[in-house]
């Protein structure tokens, strides 16, 4: 497999994890989600989302869902690059009305995220090759 989709396969199970932390314990998400809500912590953001979207278009030409991992990955990409023109106080006021929605949806909304991982690390491994 080459390095782009490992790469790419790793991140997939880094971002399920990440939904798995926030089903099983969403107030250390949440720690997380705070860290982050300095103008420093938006240009962390932006470098991680920027460089993810970066590997899965690398990774989309030797992976089972190519198109699927190009969109993904220019998606990530302009939502990185949007990420500074929110500013602080905006991702504090989204992050705070996602925090006060209750327990249910602060656990349920993770859900999204191990999908998505699990979505990844599944496209971005090389395609099956037939033994004929």
């Amino acid at each position: 497999m080459p390095i782009a989709n490992l790469l790419a396969t790793g991140l997939g199970f880094v971002v399920a994890a990440i939904g798995v932390l926030g089903i099983a314990a969403p107030a250390v998400l949440a720690e997380l989600g705070r860290s982050l809500q300095s103008a420093g912590g938006l240009y962390v953001a932006v470098a991680i989302r920027v460089g993810f979207g970066a590997i899965l278009i690398w990774a989309a030409p030797n992976s089972r869902t190519p198109r699927a991992l190009r969109i993904l990955g220019i998606f990530i990409i302009i939502a990185g690059f949007l990420t500074p023109f929110l500013g602080a106080e905006r991702s504090r006021a989204m992050f705070g009305w996602w925090s006060a929605q209750g327990l249910f949806f602060t656990r349920a909304s993770p859900m999204v995220a191990v999908g998505l991982g699990l979505f990844i690390a599944y496209a971005a491994s090389s395609p099956r090759r037939s033994a004929v």
